[in-house]
């Protein structure tokens, strides 16, 4: 079948799923941060991109969500439904079972509109120095059942940034400074362009469709086997010129277990709290324009979770360090918005002395690149395309690029059609056989 065909064959079911959500999504509600300030979604949000700040939100996130108004009901619900239709699973697949001797998740509903996640968002100002941002996500296609489908809900935690922060302005001096408890590292990025907000577009990774979609294709990040740990940083902001934050991570157990509530606490394990994370960024604003440019990095001790030893073994665990550097080019004038965003890291990880000794292992590298740009009109229509690549291990290597364009016809839902495709692919014979068009709702209240 052509490409054309295909992608006009996965149209149908795309467009039943925007009916489906156009009718049952009220278009009158708007997200937390938004009750709060007064504001709409496209002065936090560049051209009302989640996650992607504006100066002003920025300096919202900065001084611990706390401009404006306490809410009266600090919570907001982010739901996504969505259609993922893979060029050619069958081949994909096949190719998975012989190279990996592992295939596609199950179900693999390619081309079937589904219900994808669900987030539910407690936050906002507390006091006129303490403010919060708590998330607990659904996915629907978490856990399996009996017979090892993906057909159940999972709930659990998600990024959580709890702060205190203070800003000082004297007609010489503009000065934040501020300490992030939180769950994530790069959680508390004021430019939401680090690990943890990189993969702008949610997805149910237990769906077979959605095995390489621009969601699941290679992003920076801090090379930490786990999910989510319990991190303190501290941070400053001086002149809106220097931003700089340093922190150290550790397991979440005991009173900060919820930071990890229904993930896998055995793939997030720490070795003490050695594990510093550190970023720094030069920033200008002038007129319509934003500049950043950064670097941030990890150093972590993560314990072995496949060789079945104590965790308290002094010899279990790995040392993962991560290194990059990134820049965010911003316009925003009405009715245009355009952001640019170019990504470079580099990721060693070496072994325990334990498992070392055992298999064999050697350190292992990974360089990571991606570059993206979008355009946005009057917050309402826009497109982006994306160009990625991951090199080092030829089980990982892979390298492709994204096209996107959507439509927000109300500030708090995005209804978008991406087309991911690769060049390079592990584990697949012919790599343009997982490109994948992905259709999505998503909405936020």
């Amino acid at each position: 079948m052509s490409r054309l065909g295909w992608i006009w064959r996965s149209m149908p079911g795309a467009l039943a799923l925007a009916a489906l959500l156009a009718v049952v999504s009220p278009a009158h509600a708007i997200p937390a941060f938004a009750r709060q300030t007064g504001q709409n979604c496209v002065s936090c949000h560049a051209g009302g991109q989640y996650p992607e700040l504006t100066p002003y939100g920025r300096l919202f996130k900065m001084t611990g969500y706390t401009i404006g108004q306490r809410a009266t009901v600090p919570a907001a619900i982010m739901v996504e439904g969505s259609m993922a239709s893979m060029k050619n699973t069958a081949a994909v697949n096949n190719s998975l079972t012989n190279n990996t001797g592992a295939g596609l998740p199950t179900p693999v509903d390619s081309g079937t509109p589904v219900a994808d996640v669900a987030s539910l968002f407690l936050g906002g100002k507390i006091t006129n120095n303490f403010g919060a941002f708590a998330q607990y996500t659904w996915d629907f296609h978490g856990a399996a059942d009996d017979a090892g489908n993906n057909t159940k809900t999972h709930g659990s935690a998600d990024n959580m940034d709890f702060r205190f922060a203070d800003h000082i302005i004297t007609p010489s001096q503009d000065f934040i400074y501020g300490l992030s408890l939180n769950n994530n590292p790069s959680v508390s990025d004021p430019w939401n362009t680090s690990w943890a907000w990189a993969q702008y577009v949610p997805a149910s990774g237990g769906i077979g469709a959605n095995s390489f979609l621009d969601a699941a294709a290679p992003y920076p990040g801090s090379g930490l086997p786990g999910d989510l740990y319990a991190g303190l940083t501290a941070y400053a902001y001086w002149q809106k010129t220097i931003y700089a934050e340093l922190g150290v991570y550790h397991t979440a157990k005991g009173l900060f277990h919820f930071f990890n509530a229904n993930n896998d606490p055995t793939a997030s394990v720490l070795h003490g709290s050695n594990n510093p994370y550190w970023r720094l960024a030069y920033t200008r604003d002038w007129g319509a324009h934003s500049l950043m440019v950064g670097t941030e990095g990890m150093y972590a001790h993560p314990y072995d979770t496949t060789n079945g030893v104590d965790y308290g073994d002094v010899q279990s665990y790995q040392s993962v360090k991560s290194i990059g550097i990134d820049s965010q080019y911003q316009y925003l004038l009405d009715p245009h918005t355009v952001t640019a965003q170019v990504m470079l890291q580099h990721q060693t990880q070496y072994p325990s002395f334990l498992d070392a000794n055992i298999n064999g292992t050697v350190p292992a590298t990974v360089t990571t690149f991606r570059a993206k740009g979008s355009y946005v009109y009057r917050a309402f229509v826009g497109g982006a395309a994306a160009i990625f690549n991951a090199s080092g291990d030829p089980s990982i290597a892979t390298r492709g690029a994204m096209l996107e364009a959507f439509v927000l016809p109300v500030q708090n839902i995005r209804v978008g059609l991406q087309y991911t495709m690769f060049s390079r692919l592990p584990g697949v014979d012919h790599p343009s056989d997982a490109n994948t068009l992905f259709f999505y709702v998503w909405a936020a209240y």
